[in-house]
């Protein structure tokens, strides 16, 4: 007599459900780490605008010793332009011979007259050398941070704030680039 004897062997492998729940735990743990490598939209701004004042205050130390004659970073409200010192601090006109981006030809030959233009509602504010007082950018009022021949600059710090968080970056008077930088975002 021929007996049957039944097994019980169950195909082995995944269900489509347990499939399912490791892809949305996994997709739940990449979201989650995704959003804290990146940075907010305030921070990019306030890192990109401190970036350019960066760039400006090092171009203007190497234009001041390149061309022996002092130059200067002007910060209005809104604006932050880089231009030789006997030019800074005047008053505004229409022209556009020493405002210009990138992508456009310089006037009369002047390749050395930048200016950035702060994004909307980010306040700029000024910590002059041996001072505790932060002085504002007024519609009016202009700071002029000079850079002499010799690549001497004053040691400044800039604030900038956007919404709740800021950046606050110490300049070296050596080097004209930045020593210290604090920031806090929210």
């Amino acid at each position: 007599m021929i007996s049957a004897a039944r097994t019980n062997k169950r195909p082995r492998g995944f269900t489509l459900i347990e499939i399912v729940m490791v892809l949305a735990i996994a997709g739940v743990v990449m979201g989650g780490a995704v959003g804290f490598m990146v940075f907010s939209s305030d921070e990019r701004a306030l890192r990109n605008a401190s970036g350019e004042i960066e760039l400006m205050a090092k171009r203007a130390r190497t234009i001041a010793i390149l061309h022996q004659t002092p130059y200067a970073v002007e910060f209005r409200k809104g604006r932050v332009k880089l231009l030789p010192w006997a030019q800074a601090g005047q008053v505004e006109k229409k022209s556009k011979r020493y405002v210009f981006t990138d992508d456009e030809e310089p006037a009369d030959g002047d390749n050395e007259s930048r200016s950035y233009a702060l994004p909307g509602g980010m306040e700029l504010l000024i910590r002059r050398w041996n001072s505790d007082e932060w002085h504002t950018t007024l519609k009016n009022a202009v700071h002029v941070w000079r850079f002499d021949p010799d690549g001497l600059c004053e040691p400044i710090s800039v604030k900038l704030s956007l919404n709740k968080s800021w950046v606050m970056d110490t300049f070296h008077p050596l080097t004209g680039s930045v020593s210290d930088s604090e920031s806090e975002t929210r």
